[in-house]
């Protein structure tokens, strides 16, 4: 473990470079407050990184989710409801996941998901 550890610390220096302002843009665009973008950051960076056991794997924001983060905190009237609906979507999936629910994605064909968000993206953003 601490054979690597010359390597690792200037590798995590240029990480937590350019991880920082990505999380806070990200945040920004999404409407959320900034702080916000930090915690996702640590999340992705720490508990994801260790919980993964990938060697190399680098977690963090997803740009891609900042449109919808924004139509979702307007559409759900305000940054703390559209927080409980992420808590409430979160303990749904850990439930599912418990009772090895995952099948029902099966039924669901790829083609229909990825309909379904093209056709979100265009209505929204002609």
């Amino acid at each position: 473990m601490f054979k690597t550890l010359k390597n690792d610390i200037p590798a995590s220096i240029v990480v937590f470079f350019v991880a920082l302002p990505l999380c806070l843009g990200i945040a920004l665009a999404s409407g959320a407050p900034l702080f916000s973008g930090l915690i996702a950051g640590i999340v992705g960076g720490i508990i994801v990184g260790s919980l993964s056991g990938s060697k190399i794997g680098v977690s963090g924001p997803a740009a891609g989710l900042a449109a919808i983060v924004l139509t979702a905190i307007g559409t759900l009237g305000g940054y703390q409801n559209f927080l409980v609906a992420v808590v409430l979507a979160g303990i749904i999936q850990v439930l599912f996941g418990v009772l090895r629910a995952g099948i029902i994605g099966y039924y669901f064909p790829s083609s229909v998901i990825k309909g379904m968000l093209t056709g979100y993206w265009d209505y929204y953003y002609p």
